[in-house]
């Protein structure tokens, strides 16, 4: 069975649009791989809800985890995490998952966020500027988007921003039509049937399946 840690929420920033940055502190740390996720245990109506989130800090700040999320109307972990004061604590379990990047890929990288999807692939993005020989580029589907001065700063990332309705647009001019390449990377991140309708698209246009990874939330 997975061991069960406790985090106390330490702050919290309010980034309009109903989306959130929660910081816990964790004791001794929490080691993890970026892109992984943690399952919070959500004590929701006399039972504990499971609910994956992503992290979005970075493994070099071990002791204070940042997840970010969005107010859905319907569900009942968001609301329950919205409803949390600095002080209130949080048990879970993790790191979990396999969309990860340690290092970056031997050839050119492509990270596609949509929205909060930017959670994981921000930890990611750092790894992969501190790693990379190839070029970077970020494509950020968002009205919203977050993090923007952070990663303007990494060395040898682009960053370019669309709207959610443009991204898939945007892939297939930029990486099917208009370019013979299909060496890159690319890792997908984002909410809904976006995702792997993106994953599709590039597979069937010729990159191979291992080369695109990506997680659907």
């Amino acid at each position: 069975m997975a061991e069960e840690r406790t985090a106390i929420l330490d702050a919290i920033t309010d980034h309009g649009a109903d989306t959130r940055s929660f910081f816990f502190r964790i004791a001794g740390g929490l080691g993890f791989r970026p892109g992984q996720f943690l399952s919070c245990l959500l004590p929701i109506g006399g039972d504990r809800l499971i609910r994956p989130y992503s992290i979005a800090s970075s493994p070099e700040e071990p002791e204070r985890v940042e997840l970010l999320l969005n107010l859905v109307p319907e569900g009942f972990g968001s609301r329950y995490l919205f409803g949390l004061s600095p002080g209130a604590t949080l048990d879970f379990t993790g790191p979990w998952g396999t969309f990860v990047l340690d290092r970056a890929p031997d050839a050119e990288a492509v990270f596609i966020a949509i929205d909060t999807g930017i959670a994981p692939i921000r930890p990611m993005l750092h790894r992969a500027a501190a790693t990379a020989a190839h070029p970077l580029t970020l494509l950020y589907a968002s009205h919203h988007p977050l993090y923007l001065d952070e990663l303007g700063r990494l060395g040898g990332l682009d960053v370019d921003v669309v709207s959610p309705a443009e991204v898939a647009a945007e892939v297939r001019g930029r990486w099917l039509e208009r370019d013979a390449d299909r060496t890159r990377h690319f890792y997908i991140c984002g909410v809904g049937n976006v995702v792997p309708r993106l994953r599709d698209l590039l597979r069937s246009g010729g990159y191979v399946r291992r080369a695109v990874q990506y997680e659907k939330w």
